[in-house]
């Protein structure tokens, strides 16, 4: 078997080669058809038919043309989808993981982790064991979620040389499930490939979508979080142009300043009470995402002064509770161990990406 330009071939040698031919539609005919002369059947031949025959039988969604965008992602299923390959990676579990991107950003999902696992379970800042460097991800979009999906089939090899990076491609029956918050994608044995040609009107439209995204203020904003993000935050300057967080880790300055709408999805220490080091600064540490990717920040000191804005105990817990996005009883009690979901807020933000640093700053929290 070897691939050119895309398309699988299979290469006959007079010498030691032998085939078979055998009807593809469904049934209990296991004879061949035609057979070069070197052919012998063997026993698992029947096994190997039945299972091809089963694959070509669900391989006629090809030709339904209906492809999901990432942000149509709305639960556990599986979906077709035209994207462009961004990266492969071999995981440190030893599993193959291709990133996909299609400009669009996938919805946010409700977090079941409670606030106290945080410090021993934390939730993850990516869904792969081991990020890609910082050299991979400064070559990625920064508007759009970038989905990871783990090749999980037995023929990793063709699988692999099929798919080029840098390229548009289709992918039916693709698995996309949830993990920690985060949308992951399996390709399984009832999966499949296509190329797609340039002037597919797919990636018109997508790209498209993506340029305009990139050039406006407010189509950099979370797409779910439009019209506007809640005001239980609020932010010095609404006079800089909004940031993703893809933006803020890929941003080549040592230091840099971004204002960015985002989700509180975790933070350390989970008691208001243990904000404060002894020494009585604040000291906090915050997960925050959007649809690009996830990063821990800190409320510190001075910062954590101004983001906390002098509250009382209580109502210090009223607005962090508000802010994670843990549901409320109907008196206003917290129901701890339900699913939250976080609203979308704005923040400022003091980064270092090389040392992977970031810092809350010129933001309150009203509550």
């Amino acid at each position: 078997m070897t691939v050119h330009e895309g398309d699988v071939y299979a290469i006959f040698n007079n010498k030691f080669s032998s085939f078979a031919l055998y009807d593809g539609k469904d049934g209990d005919n296991f004879h061949p058809y035609k057979v070069s002369l070197r052919f012998h059947e063997r026993e698992h031949d029947e096994k190997i038919i039945a299972s091809m025959r089963k694959w070509l039988a669900s391989s006629e969604v090809i030709d339904v043309p209906n492809f999901s965008l990432l942000r149509e992602i709305d639960r556990v299923v599986c979906v077709n989808l035209a994207c462009k390959v961004l990266h492969i990676s071999k995981t440190t579990n030893d599993k193959w993981m291709v990133f996909l991107w299609d400009g669009t950003d996938a919805p946010p999902i409700s977090i079941y982790n409670k606030l106290e696992d945080e410090l021993h379970n934390p939730l993850p800042l990516h869904f792969e064991p081991l990020p890609p460097s910082r050299d991979v991800l400064c070559t990625f979009p920064t508007v759009g979620t970038i989905l990871r999906v783990i090749l999980d089939v037995d023929c990793v090899t063709y699988i692999l040389q099929l798919l080029k990076v840098d390229q548009w491609m289709k992918f039916f029956h693709v698995f996309c499930k949830m993990h920690d918050g985060l949308w992951y994608g399996v390709f399984t044995s009832s999966s499949m490939i296509r190329d797609m040609p340039n002037d597919d009107i797919l990636i018109f439209e997508r790209q498209s979508n993506c340029d305009q995204r990139s050039l406006g203020e407010l189509d950099r904003m979370p797409y779910w979080s439009c019209p506007w993000p809640s005001k239980i935050t609020e932010v010095k300057r609404i006079d800089v142009p909004f940031s993703t967080l893809m933006d803020v880790l890929t941003c080549k300055k040592e230091t840099n300043n971004f204002r960015c709408v985002v989700r509180f999805v975790a933070v350390i220490p989970w008691r208001v009470e243990d904000f404060r080091a002894p020494c009585g600064a604040y000291r906090v540490r915050f997960t925050l995402e959007d649809p690009t990717a996830r990063i821990h920040a800190y409320a510190h000191a001075e910062n954590g002064e101004e983001f906390f804005n002098c509250s009382s105990s209580d109502a210090l817990k009223r607005k962090v509770i508000k802010l994670l996005g843990v549901p409320v009883s109907r008196d206003g009690e917290a129901i701890m161990g339900g699913a939250r979901n976080p609203p979308w807020v704005q923040c400022y933000l003091k980064s270092n990406p090389i040392k992977q640093r970031h810092w809350i700053f010129e933001t309150k929290l009203l509550g």
